[in-house]
């Protein structure tokens, strides 16, 4: 057999453009290749115009200026000014540029200044931060190797000689050398390879090491392409063993490169999405009001302009001017104390609300659920029973074939066989020889004299099921049936070993794989991952907080399923990757509700998961840490990694643990609830009271031959209202607030603010009664009078409303009054105490009888009767529904 004929790849040359063209089309997307995993090796050369002495310098240069350099693409930023500029058009920027507005309209300078400010703020610190992330996806090219080792040509017939090449500078068809340590720098077919595993987990999840080997003529694959023996895959590293392999693609036509392409657009999270809600309900109540104010007030009064700051007030009353400076005191607050009571660092804000938000949380088994090593389940016999004397066995091989290598190479299998014996009670074997782990025959043995047996060795050999049953002295049926045995234990999770023995006479010279012939077959030893300490009580913790959780795996299906099932989370069916690409994403999205076991999944597999729970209708957390996981974090709501996480995804994650454990995630979760609810709390209470007292306004614009209230009296009952619910920051939720997340879904808001806004309108208008009864509401002595009178009665209700409505009542411990409860006595006491102080007159407000005290107390004891039984309605209301 020879070579096919070498040409320097001159353009025009027929076979060099026809290969060259063919393998850099690359891996398609559904996991087959132009031929690389397929293709017998001779063929597969000639087809890149290549040999086993690799390129000449010339063909390597024209090959580079054809096709590019062997790097990422690059991924294009959007700037961070055109980033601020969108930022202007969300719906809470524009609720804020609106109060701008409404108060420089009525000329509160100061406060249109300080929202303007936010808004600057605001527009900065997102687009900074968004701007921050997409740059923070172009570290994946420091993941890959910066020079290689490469095969090259000075002349056609010149010697090949290795040299150390910029990565960059690789074309297909370099014949490249691999070696411990080495990262592989592009996607290669293996030619020769001695003892080599390949770490993949950047492409496929998967914590163990990956035996590879070349393959002369490859068979259809029966798996993915990752497992396909022959091919490395740049993103990879050199766990052991060495290899010569032809570069067969670069660049963006790299699995690298399809996997972790450039990231699309983040889809909006959860707290986006409750802020678009929100923030277009206040618009449309703000825009709807003062037109019907001046209407009610020409139509009614006959009056024109001059109630325009009467309307632009009411719309001010109308809305939380404090709500950003809310949500940021609660979200800070709660971000500093989760990071400094657990560790747990929130990089995003409004991420806390997406923590809080979340009903189902994604994440890969290793390193959470389960720790990154196996342990001995059992020993079995050939006919299923408990076998300690199989895991002896066991054990004297891995003892002996470790001690005798002659690199020895600790391998977690061994280790765990060796932890589930006491080494001291192994009988006192000598070793004689060792043939170590080959990839290729996929056993070891260890060769061992018995003391008190002269002139016999016995040979014990361990390694996968299939390769030692071949090895045995057993008839068809019998093997068969030892496979049906090993197939039922595999599908129940667990990984097998099989050991079998042989007594051969002692001899002096070498022992080889020719030896491992006619054994004795003992039994297997069925190993399964060692499960994390914390991850069942984690897991029912999560439960009890009402989140589903999803993992998704590259692993078996059936191992999967055990971890779950050892840890008292229900599996169900298993969808594999094929189960996922067989489905449209309507279907998937159906399937993912119901099922808690994703296996085998590739990167594109756990974001599509995560893109249909969301789809769903579901709230979403990712926990991953490997380059893998990053399509999965940018789709999901909320992205989350351990602190020892790869660079690129600690950076792209909104929220990084001290350590990959769920409890942490647990804490995490409590947190951004209960952050949320008081921000929930907040925007309830307060819209439900501005309501009424707009409503109250309109009446009372309308009967009234003078305005209600006055545009600056307006604006000081709001500042001394929304710096009482600063407190709500400080407020503690009680315990069946965060077994649920909370949701700001805008009919649930509408319904509830309207309620309670008319009965807080209710108690106004009966205010107004009291103030006409005491005979106050004419002349200019009563305008004042009834200012006073009903900016009092006003922050009275208020104070009321947030003892009353507030989530967290029932939540104070001991004596010690909540901070809400201090807030709500201090706007009470400004209620009282402002109309009397020297600022009273100022403002246009008159001294109260005492009388009105009396009958205002009536009023407010009914009204709190009122409202509490309205709360206990609406709370049985939401628990039925």
């Amino acid at each position: 057999m020879t070579w096919a004929p070498e040409t320097d790849g001159a353009p025009g040359a027929p076979s060099a453009g026809r290969g060259v063209r063919t393998a850099e089309r690359g891996p398609t997307p559904d996991g087959a290749s132009f031929g690389a995993d397929a293709l017998p090796t001779m063929q597969l050369l000639r087809r890149l115009d290549t040999g086993p002495r690799g390129l000449t310098e010339r063909a390597a240069e024209e090959r580079l200026a054809r096709f590019g350099e062997n790097t990422l693409p690059e991924w294009r930023t959007t700037s961070w000014q055109r980033r601020f500029v969108r930022s202007l058009r969300d719906p809470f920027t524009a609720v804020l540029f609106c109060l701008a507005l409404v108060s420089a309209t009525v000329t509160a300078w100061g406060t249109a200044g300080v929202i303007l400010t936010l808004v600057v703020v605001s527009c900065v610190l997102r687009s900074s931060g968004e701007y921050r992330a997409d740059r923070s996806m172009a570290a994946l090219r420091d993941l890959v190797a910066t020079t290689a080792t490469v095969l090259r040509r000075t002349e056609r017939d010149a010697p090949a000689r290795d040299r150390e090449t910029p990565v960059a500078l690789l074309v297909v068809g370099d014949v490249v050398r691999l070696g411990p340590g080495d990262l592989v720098p592009a996607d290669v077919r293996l030619l020769r390879a001695t003892g080599l595993t390949v770490h993949q987990a950047a492409l496929t999840g998967e914590s163990a090491p990956v035996p590879k080997h070349p393959v002369d003529a490859p068979e259809p694959p029966r798996a993915g392409l990752f497992d396909q023996p022959q091919l490395c895959f740049q993103g990879s590293s050199v766990v052991s063993g060495s290899a010569t392999a032809v570069v067969v693609a670069t660049g963006a036509r790299t699995r690298f490169a399809t996997a972790n392409g450039g990231p699309a657009r983040r889809p909006a999270s959860a707290f986006d999405r409750s802020v678009h809600r929100v923030s277009w309900l206040l618009v449309r109540f703000m825009l709807l009001t003062p037109p019907l104010v001046l209407m009610a007030s020409a139509l009614l009064r006959g009056r024109g302009l001059e109630t325009l700051p009467f309307a632009v007030a009411v719309a001010v009353g109308l809305t939380p001017e404090m709500l950003p400076v809310i949500v940021t005191w609660c979200l800070a607050r709660g971000a500093s104390l989760l990071a400094r009571d657990h560790g747990v660092i929130v990089k995003r804000l409004p991420a806390l609300h997406d923590l809080g938000a979340i009903d189902v949380l994604c994440l890969d088994k290793t390193g959470t659920l389960t720790q990154d090593r196996p342990v001995v389940h059992r020993a079995l016999d050939a006919e299923g029973r408990d076998a300690p004397e199989v895991l002896r066995w066991a054990a004297v091989n891995a003892w002996w074939t470790l001690h005798l290598a002659d690199l020895p190479v600790p391998d977690a299998l061994d280790e765990a066989v060796l932890d589930a014996v006491d080494e001291a009670a192994l009988p006192p074997y000598d070793g004689v020889a060792a043939l170590p782990f080959d990839p290729v025959r996929r056993l070891a043995t260890a060769v061992v004299r018995s003391p008190g047996r002269l002139g016999v060795h016995t040979l014990v050999v361990k390694g996968a099921v299939e390769d030692v049953l071949q090895r045995c002295a057993l008839g068809d049926g019998e093997r068969d049936r030892l496979r049906a045995l090993a197939a039922r234990e595999t599908a129940d999770g667990l990984r097998l070993l099989a050991v079998a023995t042989a007594e051969r006479p002692a001899r002096h010279h070498d022992w080889t794989p020719a030896d491992e012939r006619g054994l004795v077959f003992s039994g297997f030893v069925a190993l399964r991952d060692a499960l994390t300490p914390t991850a069942a009580d984690a897991l029912a913790g999560l439960a009890r907080r009402g989140l589903a959780v999803k993992v998704l795996t590259g692993d078996h299906p059936g191992t999967g399923a055990r971890v779950c099932r050892d840890l008292g989370l229900e599996p169900g069916a298993v969808l594999t990757a094929e189960d996922i690409d067989a489905r449209s994403d309507a279907e998937l999205a159906a399937a993912a509700h119901r099922t808690t076991v994703f296996a085998r999944c590739m990167p594109a597999h756990k974001a599509r998961v995560v893109a249909a729970l969301r789809a769903g209708g579901h709230t979403t957390g990712f926990l991953g840490d490997g380059v893998n996981d990053l399509h999965a974090l940018h789709t999901a709501d909320v992205g989350i990694c351990p602190r020892d996480a790869v660079d690129v995804v600690r950076d792209s994650a909104d929220a990084v643990l001290a350590e990959k454990d769920l409890t942490a995630i647990d804490h995490a979760i409590t947190a951004g609830r209960h952050s949320s609810g008081n921000i929930a709390t907040y925007l309830r209470i307060t819209l439900s009271s501005n309501l009424g007292n707009v409503l109250a306004m309109l009446a009372a614009g309308l009967l009234l031959p003078f305005l209600p209230m006055l545009p600056v009296q307006v604006l000081v009952q709001n500042l001394f209202f929304d710096t009482a619910q600063l407190a709500f920051a400080y407020d503690r939720p009680p315990r069946s607030a965060l077994r649920r997340p909370t949701e700001l879904l805008p009919r649930s808001l509408l319904r509830f603010i309207t309620g309670f806004g008319l009965l807080n309108a209710v108690a106004d208008l009966a205010t107004f009664a009291v103030l006409a009864l005491a005979g106050h509401t004419a002349g200019s002595g009563g305008e004042a009078t009834f200012h006073a009178g009903w900016f009092t009665e006003n922050l009275l209700t208020q104070a009321l409303v947030m003892v009353l409505l507030r989530t967290g009542r029932r939540a104070a411990e001991g004596r010690t009054p909540s901070p809400v409860r201090w807030a709500a006595a201090g706007l009470a006491g400004a209620g009282v105490l402002f109309p009397l102080s020297p600022l009273g007159p100022v403002l246009d407000m008159a001294a109260l009888p005492p009388a009105y005290y009396l009958l205002l107390t009536a009023v407010l004891t009914l009204y709190a009767l009122a409202l509490s039984a309205a709360r206990a309605r609406h709370e049985r209301g939401e628990r039925d529904g």
